[in-house]
């Protein structure tokens, strides 16, 4: 079952699947937490489909106009923000429902990209990297791209910590605060929008949502602080990736399913024992 930290010690490949997966979990935990307590899961799943569109037409202008430059994650984080604007703007400022926009966005994106990368050759085998992800493949440069994502979100969170936390729990206190919600709200999207583009890079564009949410649910749980939960929710992230590329490598899995697998396993058990404990104290 070791097989993998061994391999971790020897093939640079393998030490940078773990040094990523504890990067993206340090963003996992912070953003997640924001987004389960703000109850936006369902925008960042609409963000996270549109970032298909993004690696398509950037695969495409690579392999079809030479514009070898354009590196995928880079059409990724361009459409993953693009697509957070648009929600946020619809969201507050126009009479379309909030679903019906997400909804059309969603759509749009994943439409837009199945037709970029169909135009593309050889676009069965990308399609399949950019939709599960494939964190044994990642490079240096993902590596500090992920870092440099980080060391972004984090220099912002830390700035207006007070300031999310009033937007994500109480926004009419928040406004009596002379708090901008509506620009905390469309940059609490764009940080969603760049962990989503973080994630892609280890569960692909189907499976980011669940690593998104799932640790935070968990750590909601127990968490008596919003700091707490963060905390928390970044230490079980990292567990379920390390744990996916652990079971994942002898028998020679994708690791992005595999830690979905874990993440999904430990949420269902917990809720299955917060059931069972509620219902004990009730009869006594």
């Amino acid at each position: 079952m070791f097989e993998f930290w061994t391999a971790a010690l020897q093939q640079p490949l393998a030490r940078n699947a773990v040094f990523v997966a504890l990067l993206v979990s340090m963003t996992c935990g912070v953003v997640g937490s924001y987004v389960v307590v703000r109850r936006i899961t369902y925008i960042a799943a609409g963000v996270a489909h549109c970032v298909l569109g993004g690696m398509g037409a950037a695969r495409y202008l690579q392999m079809v106009h030479g514009w070898t430059f354009f590196h995928p994650i880079y059409g990724a984080l361009i459409a993953a923000l693009a697509a957070a604007a648009v929600i946020g703007w619809m969201s507050l400022v126009s009479r379309e429902r909030e679903d019906s926009a997400i909804s059309a966005v969603w759509s749009v994106g994943m439409a837009t990209g199945v037709l970029f990368i169909y135009a593309t050759p050889g676009y069965a085998q990308d399609l399949m990297g950019y939709l599960f992800g494939n964190i044994l493949l990642v490079t240096r440069a993902h590596l500090y791209f992920v870092a440099g994502l980080n060391v972004l979100l984090f220099l912002v969170v830390a700035r207006w910590y007070d300031e999310f936390q009033l937007v994500c729990f109480d926004e009419e206190f928040a406004r009596t605060r002379n708090v901008n919600v509506s620009a905390f709200y469309i940059l609490l999207l764009a940080l969603t929008a760049l962990t989503v583009v973080a994630l892609s890079v280890i569960v692909g564009i189907v499976l980011v949502i669940a690593l998104l949410t799932l640790p935070a649910a968990l750590a909601g749980r127990c968490a008596g602080s919003l700091a707490q939960m963060m905390a928390l929710a970044t230490i079980l992230c990292a567990l379920f990736c390390l744990a996916g590329l652990t079971i994942s490598y002898a028998p020679d899995l994708p690791a992005g399913p595999t830690i979905i697998v874990i993440a999904g396993g430990c949420y269902f058990v917990s809720a299955a024992l917060d059931y069972l404990w509620r219902r004990l104290h009730k009869t006594q």
